[in-house]
């Protein structure tokens, strides 16, 4: 099975100036659990839950003044579109990340996997994989990775 099997191809993004929330609400709007930072096809970050909490919130930050490059995970990790899903979930297991975006053979953005697209759409075989990436931080104590690729 392919990633552009799977992945959700209604992309939203934020700019980097956005402040912390007006970024929440187009979250929360939009039923995501994070936001590409940049333009376009020129990603520079990724704005997550966990940046909220982990970076903003325990950090006193005020949401209508900080900007989301303040608290951004830095660095995008991508796969293609024409990878197998199997590649992507490793990919996804070994960076500790739950959301990678995707690009097609012309390196333009098409879209996002999330673990829910794999949870919802995938197959079975793929749900323990799944769970254990969804639920390993909270089992273990760990704290997400934050990493760079490309």
């Amino acid at each position: 099975m392919l990633v552009r099997e799977l992945m959700t191809r209604r992309l939203e993004s934020t700019a980097p100036n956005t402040t912390l929330a007006d970024a929440a609400r187009r979250m929360r709007d939009s039923n995501i659990g994070c936001l590409p930072v940049g333009d376009g096809n020129n990603l520079i970050g990724m704005l997550t839950e966990e940046d909220f909490t982990t970076r903003a919130t325990a950090g006193g930050m005020n949401p209508t003044t900080t900007t989301v490059s303040e608290i951004m995970t830095k660095g995008v990790i991508y796969c293609q579109d024409d990878d197998t899903v199997e590649d992507a979930l490793d990919i996804m297991r070994t960076r500790n990340i739950h959301h990678l975006p995707v690009r097609n053979s012309s390196n333009t953005l098409v879209g996002m996997l999330s673990l829910s697209d794999l949870a919802f759409k995938g197959p079975s075989e793929y749900h323990a994989d799944v769970a254990r990436l969804a639920f390993g931080n909270a089992s273990t104590g760990q704290a997400s990775a934050t990493t760079q690729l490309l």
